[in-house]
């Protein structure tokens, strides 16, 4: 179970990262990632990263869309691995 929680955070620390990354590809001229990208990465389990990305680099905080379907991966990832632990029915978690 700590390799999941491992494997969590890291993922979650790429997908902050990513957020940081685009806001300077913004700031910058350059290429950007795609929106689509970034809601990918927040529903599958990515959620928490690119939510404290989007306020902690002040990235993307006045789209809608992310203003609503990022905290609604973050839910969604949190419903996830709750399920998983009902389901695996695993002790300690």
């Amino acid at each position: 179970m700590k390799v999941f929680w491992l494997i969590i955070f890291v993922w979650n620390i790429i997908t902050f990262a990513t957020m940081g990354v685009d806001k300077y590809k913004a700031t910058h001229g350059k290429w950007r990632i795609k929106e689509r990208t970034l809601f990918l990465l927040s529903f599958l389990l990515g959620g928490i990263g690119v939510f404290c990305g989007m306020y902690i680099f002040h990235h993307k905080t006045k789209h809608i869309s992310f203003k609503v379907l990022v905290p609604l991966a973050v839910f969604t990832n949190a419903m996830s691995i709750y399920f998983l632990y009902k389901i695996l029915n695993i002790n300690h978690f």
